[in-house]
């Protein structure tokens, strides 16, 4: 997990009220407390029988150690997994596919883009993607650059272009900060937003267009959906 001290945050926040954007509202998502995300990995791994995984932002292990499946490999530039480096050195000497990959690396619009563009050319027949932090319930939360400890970056900004996609289709997993599921098939809701640059969506848009952004489900119909 990126450390920022203290200095910077302050730093960081006073940029962001100055030239990125001042937002009170909040939202509440009301995540289930006995349900984490790996929880969801592994359901998803027994449920479609997946026998390999790759884990991108591994940090202390907490969903890494618990996955069980024949093959699986955590990458971390610092900390966690079994390989250490980051996810751009990963994927450029990779040669294997993976039937379940989450992502849970550096949390910037930028470098997710790049992740889950490098995870879907490596995503077995059928397999899933996994991304975390995509639901956050304020501005802080979701700015970049960051100023508080508690944060998911602006993950959701990556999702909403994905989902402009025909041949992505994508849904969001109310738990545990957000998981959306990212799949090579038919996009069954397109989403009709024609953008130059999403980078540059704010928060004041997700907080009023967030169900349709990030098509949300619960924990049950999201597996019904995943299972169909």
């Amino acid at each position: 997990m990126e450390k920022v001290n203290k200095f910077k945050f302050k730093i960081n926040k006073i940029y962001y009220y100055l030239f990125k954007e001042r937002f009170k509202s909040k939202l509440n998502f009301e995540f289930p407390e006995n349900i984490n995300r790996w929880d969801l990995i592994q359901k998803l791994i027994n449920l479609k029988n997946f026998q390999s995984y790759l884990e991108i932002g591994c940090d202390g292990d907490d969903s890494f150690s618990k996955i069980k499946v024949k093959n699986k490999i955590g990458v971390d530039p610092y900390s966690g997994g079994n390989f250490r480096g980051t996810s751009d050195f990963f994927f450029s000497q990779n040669e294997k596919n993976f039937d379940c990959i989450f992502i849970d690396g550096l949390h910037e619009y930028y470098q997710v883009l790049k992740d889950i563009k490098n995870s879907l050319e490596i995503l077995s027949e059928n397999g899933i993607i996994l991304l975390h932090d995509c639901l956050p319930t304020s501005l802080h939360k979701q700015a970049v650059p960051r100023y508080k400890n508690i944060w998911n970056g602006d993950v959701w900004k990556s999702i909403v272009y994905y989902r402009t996609l025909e041949n992505i289709d994508i849904v969001t997993c109310k738990i545990d900060q957000g998981i959306s599921a990212i799949r090579k098939v038919k996009n069954k809701d397109c989403l009709d937003l024609k953008l130059d640059d999403f980078s540059k969506l704010k928060f004041k848009d997700f907080y009023f267009n967030h169900k349709e952004y990030m098509r949300i489900k619960d924990y049950n119909d999201f597996l019904k959906y995943i299972s169909n």
